[in-house]
């Protein structure tokens, strides 16, 4: 447990680093994504679809549910387009991970504070969009 959590963190600011930077072509990312995603094979396709928790699909610890409402809220509403893929990926890694962390009986008593202190994190980096968490 002890080292589930601190790799969680370096993994979510890793992804925090990653949304503040500025590509310097985004043409050129954005067709080498979706030339990456259409070959993708159909059983990646499924096999990532059935272990990555849907959208708006409930963690089970309240402070996590309640954080990833308001973040998914602020990011589909205030967040620009351009940007917008890029959170989307991190609260779509933060909930397949949570998830993961809440099913198991040994870490989820942990989650509810690592959700608190991503919430404050957050509360502070969407400043920007004119969001309030």
């Amino acid at each position: 447990m002890s080292r589930t959590l601190p790799l969680m963190f370096c993994l979510v600011i890793g992804l925090l680093v990653l949304s503040c930077s500025k590509p310097a072509d985004t043409n050129r990312n954005a067709a080498a994504t979706n030339s990456a995603a259409s070959s993708a094979t159909p059983a990646a396709t499924a096999h990532t679809a059935a272990t990555t928790p849907a959208a708006g699909e409930k963690i089970g610890v309240p402070e996590c549910d309640a954080f990833l409402t308001a973040y998914e809220n602020c990011v589909s509403t205030k967040v620009p387009e351009q940007a917008r893929a890029t959170f989307q990926n991190g609260m779509k890694t933060w909930r397949t991970e949570w998830k993961r962390l809440a099913d198991n009986p040994q870490t989820k008593g942990t989650l509810a504070e690592a959700c608190k202190r991503q919430h404050e994190a957050q509360r502070t980096a969407l400043k920007a969009y004119g969001c309030t968490l």
